[in-house]
């Protein structure tokens, strides 16, 4: 597989909240989105994948198509962490997932409403719990609203996630 192509696309209907701060299901102008409110505590939502079996293990890069829910200003403070579901071996009556990326403050565009695409690169293993081509896993992304860089009032809303190889 090539650099740059997808492998994976998730969307807010396919999303698996967590048993506490979880991001909530909502809608705006019938597109379903995840809010993530700008509340101290750090909202987070989860989602169950397979990545495919033509995978060359060059790393992933995460693409979050999101918008502002009412603010036109202010960045947002995601981070991110997977969780590789291996054959045999993780209980998956607790979590597992490999120590979490911080991404670089996301500017919310000029306009509410406005989908603003903001990525971050993952490098293949520890970063990406070193999933296999074939394996199945979970991703998790975070807002985190208590961040002092987060300076964005409101809710952030992801529209879709896209995962492309490195």
């Amino acid at each position: 597989m090539a650099a740059g192509e997808t492998l994976v696309v998730f969307t807010p209907l396919g999303y698996e909240p967590p048993s506490t701060n979880y991001a909530t299901l909502d809608t705006r102008n019938s597109h379903p989105v995840l809010d993530f409110d700008a509340a101290a505590a750090t909202r987070a939502a989860v989602w169950t994948g397979v990545l495919p079996s033509n995978y060359s293990g060059n790393g992933i890069t995460i693409y979050l198509h999101w918008a502002a829910s009412t603010a036109t200003s202010g960045n947002v403070v995601w981070q991110s962490s997977f969780e590789y579901i291996s054959d045999g071996s993780l209980d998956i009556d607790s979590d597992g997932f490999a120590s979490a990326v911080t991404w670089s403050a996301a500017a919310t565009s000029g306009t509410s409403g406005i989908v603003t695409v903001s990525s971050q690169a993952h490098t293949n293993g520890a970063e990406i719990d070193s999933i296999v081509a074939g394996a199945s896993f979970r991703l998790k992304i975070e807002r985190l609203g208590s961040n002092g860089s987060d300076t964005m009032a409101g809710d952030a809303e992801i529209v879709a996630v896209e995962l492309q190889e490195t």
